[in-house]
């Protein structure tokens, strides 16, 4: 398995696995059309036979924040680190980008503080809350958890989680 940064011909697989878990209700719809807006964020796991078997989307929000978006495995491939990986390649994204701050929003808390990410109040994110969540359907009563990992930045070499080179973006 490989994590590389997304191709134009990878956003139809990537809308798939995001709403085939947004209708079980793990995580937001997103339409091909966003999909494309956003491909230069995503990152994916590709399987060695081509297969799309994961996605991870990193967006920057200001200068020290990005959240952590739309990560999906596909259902028969769950369990087996590729979440993890997908998150540790993200957090090198992140790191690559000089972003100190990385926050999800989750239903799946425990994967998150696995990964090294702390519990947060959503209120410490008003870019999020005013960019996205105002015109959210579920932005009256969202039930998400807020979560954030901070992030060592330095003049030289990333720290932290790191993808492989075969992983990384260039």
């Amino acid at each position: 398995m490989t994590i590389r940064p997304a191709h134009v011909q990878d956003a139809a697989a990537i809308c798939e696995l995001i709403n085939y878990h947004a209708q079980r209700g793990r995580m937001l719809h997103r339409s091909l059309e966003s999909v494309y807006d956003a491909l230069r964020d995503f990152l994916v796991a590709q399987d060695t036979d081509g297969t799309i078997v994961g996605c991870v989307a990193v967006t920057v929000y200001w200068s020290d924040l990005a959240e952590v978006k739309s990560l999906a495995v596909a259902q028969d491939r769950q369990g087996k680190g590729i979440g993890s990986k997908l998150v540790a390649a993200a957090v090198g994204d992140a790191e690559r980008l000089g972003v100190r701050r990385l926050f999800a929003l989750t239903y799946e808390k425990g994967f998150f503080l696995r990964n090294g990410f702390e519990l947060i109040d959503r209120q410490m994110l008003p870019e999020k809350v005013w960019r996205e969540c105002i015109s959210c359907p579920k932005s009256d009563a969202c039930d998400e958890i807020a979560v954030m990992c901070r992030l060592e930045i330095s003049n030289g070499p990333t720290t932290g989680a790191k993808p492989s080179q075969q992983d990384a973006r260039p």
